[in-house]
């Protein structure tokens, strides 16, 4: 069983250094209450909305930002998804980073899906659309906001044998949708724990929805917030996915031959 905690956060905006002070008040306080796993939103440290900022304030994994987020992972004894713009070489990519409770970088997850002409005026897209790593027994894997609007991504997931997939998002309102019926969906049909971690209040003339949850792989909603600033605690037991994958058998019973014409070039 893994404790999870959700960061719907925060209500202002922030600079790099004001984010880290709060993400290590917030790992205190979701290693307070049980959690190994504290998801943040998109872009987490750096924030999301902050245009031509996004090259400057962009670093390698190996950079200070992710040099501090280690440290707070090991000093609160709790792993860490976050976000922050990854540099390589002349690339900017829109990366979420998987910390374990040791301090160490398991995995990192570059943004295959750009949105909106911000995004893709300022970002170079991923090439790998599943990354995975282990923590405690469970197989975690990373998407990031509009790469879960797509059914792909997430159904890689699944025949990777992703048991929680962790998608940090910003996501604006009148999407209701995405948080309230296609996150439960993606659960549901690829028989996985999904958690959707969304920013709230106001970013620059951007206000963002809220609606963080975590949804079984039944569909059952194990935790909801609102549309304020928020710490979800929720259980993820890998138990259920085999339980789920058992009672809905659609993964098994999938005909890949009759769908290659969807990867075919029109």
């Amino acid at each position: 069983m893994l404790t999870v905690a959700l960061d719907q956060g925060p209500l202002e905006p922030h600079t790099p250094p004001e984010a880290l002070r709060r993400l290590d008040e917030i790992a205190r306080r979701a290693a307070a209450g049980g959690a190994r796993l504290l998801a943040c939103p998109e872009l987490s440290v750096s924030g999301y909305n902050i245009g031509a900022d996004i090259a400057r304030v962009a670093e390698p994994a190996s950079g200070p930002v992710g040099e501090r987020v280690r440290a707070i992972a090991a000093e609160n004894g709790i792993a860490i998804v976050y976000g922050h713009p990854e540099r390589d070489g002349d690339a900017v990519h829109n990366t979420a980073f998987l910390v374990s409770p040791a301090g160490e970088l398991l995995t990192a997850y570059r943004k295959t899906h750009l949105y909106g002409e911000m995004e893709q005026a300022h970002f170079r897209p991923g090439t790998v659309p599943v990354v995975q790593a282990t923590l405690d027994g469970v197989r975690v894997g990373l998407l990031i906001c509009y790469d879960i609007e797509f059914p792909e991504p997430a159904r890689a997931h699944a025949l990777a044998g992703t048991e929680f997939l962790v998608v940090p998002t910003a996501l604006l309102p009148p999407e209701d949708v995405v948080a309230e019926t296609l996150v439960p969906a993606r659960a549901y049909e690829n028989q996985m724990h999904v958690a959707y971690v969304d920013r709230c209040g106001a970013e620059a003339d951007l206000s963002y929805l809220g609606k963080s949850c975590l949804i079984a792989p039944d569909g059952t909603e194990l935790a909801r917030a609102g549309s304020g600033e928020e710490l979800l605690f929720a259980h993820v037991d890998p138990a259920a996915t085999a339980v789920a994958r058992r009672v809905n058998t659609q993964l098994a019973e999938r005909r890949p031959g009759l769908y290659s014409g969807l990867t075919e070039a029109s």
